[in-house]
């Protein structure tokens, strides 16, 4: 079997073409993705959301976003999945690359049970660059690191999350400054889930 984090086997491309591969494991899962979707761009420091929206977080805090740190040590986390928008989906302009998505031990139990999850709760998904050869997909430069940070009564506008993202993984590099304009209402249609996109995949 493929090692998610570095280098997918024999992922068909053509599946792509209903959106979006993700992995977690041993196990493949393919998603077909809303034409709705959130949309979001990272290019000359600008986010833009719209729509109802994919979720690998590439997202935001409503209220004081500044305040949301990079993570340091989340590769040691669960691995929840891994996800690669290609050129055929709707979203590679705005969102393409790989997506990797990690949780700390605090939501690790919530995800396996579909949520809720307890404050202290944290996502990261690192977006990277990647490149074909062979018919394998292999992680390239870095983009972007989106955080997801639980906490109720703080981020009640939010839905008790709060998001930042770090352009190139810069933890100097904050880029998001309203959540709920930007992103937020496209975590909405995931409000029986937490908010959250992401699933558990045994």
């Amino acid at each position: 079997m493929f090692k998610s984090r570095y280098r997918l086997k024999h992922i068909v491309r053509g599946a792509l073409r209903t959106g979006a591969v993700t992995t977690a494991g041993n196990r493949l899962s393919f998603f077909a993705i809303n034409q709705r979707s959130c949309k979001m761009s990272i290019t000359k420091g600008t986010l833009l959301a719209s729509g109802a929206a994919l979720a690998v977080a590439l997202v935001i805090s409503a209220q004081a976003a500044d305040d949301i740190k990079q993570p340091s040590g989340y590769r040691n986390w669960y691995h929840v999945n891994t996800m690669i928008v290609d050129k055929p989906s709707p979203l590679f302009d705005a969102l393409g690359g790989m997506h990797n998505v990690h949780v700390n031990s605090v939501g690790e139990d919530a995800l396996k049970k579909g949520g809720p999850y307890p404050d202290g709760t944290i996502f990261v998904t690192d977006l990277h660059d990647f490149t074909v050869s062979d018919g394998s997909y292999v992680e390239g430069k870095l983009k972007g690191i989106a955080v997801m940070v639980k906490d109720a009564n703080k981020y009640a506008a939010t839905g008790g999350w709060g998001f930042q993202l770090f352009a190139g993984g810069d933890p100097n590099k904050p880029i998001v400054t309203d959540a709920a304009k930007q992103c937020f209402e496209c975590h909405t249609p995931q409000k029986g889930q937490d908010y959250v996109y992401s699933t558990y995949i045994p």
